[in-house]
């Protein structure tokens, strides 16, 4: 995928063509970390606000960590936004699909407006929402859905560089609790956190 490449409005304005007032768009962040929570964003479009949007904006995994707070601020005031989170211990004893489902809905929760149709990142609807349209990459494609991609990034980072202190030998503040040399090394030294996902593979002892 291009890093060029900017997401567009093309799929929200087909929704707003065909009836719906607000159209929101929703990404995961964190899956695969070892450590922290998974986190769900959701950025809703209003039909009557379709203007003043940074341009800047793309699938957060394109963009640099000064990038992306950079366009937080813009991006909190451009739309109605929410951010939900399922814990490590939660993703460890739901699994990461029932996990997914209810960081979303928690992000739902905090909106101040209900959208009309949600667009979601990937082939499935992890929303719990009945008019929500999976669309694969659409973290690259749909402005929505990468605004949300950014909002949920930033807020997850901010998230674990506020534990880091707590647990300093792990370095949460330059890894984000996501698989690294350093990380592996410190959890080979020092063990597991309170933060860390315990049951997945890389937590069980080398098999000799």
């Amino acid at each position: 995928m291009s890093a060029t490449r900017r997401p567009s409005f093309k799929l929200e304005r087909s929704l707003f063509a065909a009836g719906c007032r607000q159209v929101g768009g929703m990404d995961e962040v964190g899956r695969g970390a070892w450590a922290g929570p998974l986190s769900v964003g959701v950025f809703v479009l209003d039909i009557t606000r379709m203007r003043g949007f940074p341009r800047a904006v793309r699938d957060s995994k394109l963009l640099s960590a000064l990038q992306r707070e950079a366009l937080f601020d813009p991006l909190r005031r451009a739309g109605s936004f929410g951010v939900g989170h399922a814990s490590n211990e939660e993703c460890d004893e739901l699994g990461m699909t029932a996990a997914q489902r209810l960081a979303a809905g928690r992000a739902l929760a905090q909106l101040d407006v209900a959208p009309d149709e949600l667009i979601l990142d990937g082939p499935w609807n992890f929303s719990g929402v009945e008019r929500a349209r999976p669309v694969i990459d659409a973290d690259a494609a749909c402005y929505a859905v990468a605004a949300a991609s950014v909002l949920a990034k930033v807020t997850r980072d901010r998230l674990m560089v506020d534990l880091a202190p707590s647990h300093p030998e792990y370095r949460f503040e330059r890894n984000k609790g996501y698989p690294s040399p350093e990380h592996r090394a410190a959890i080979a030294r020092f063990g597991l956190t309170a933060l860390h996902r315990s049951s997945w593979s890389f937590a069980r002892p080398a098999e000799h």
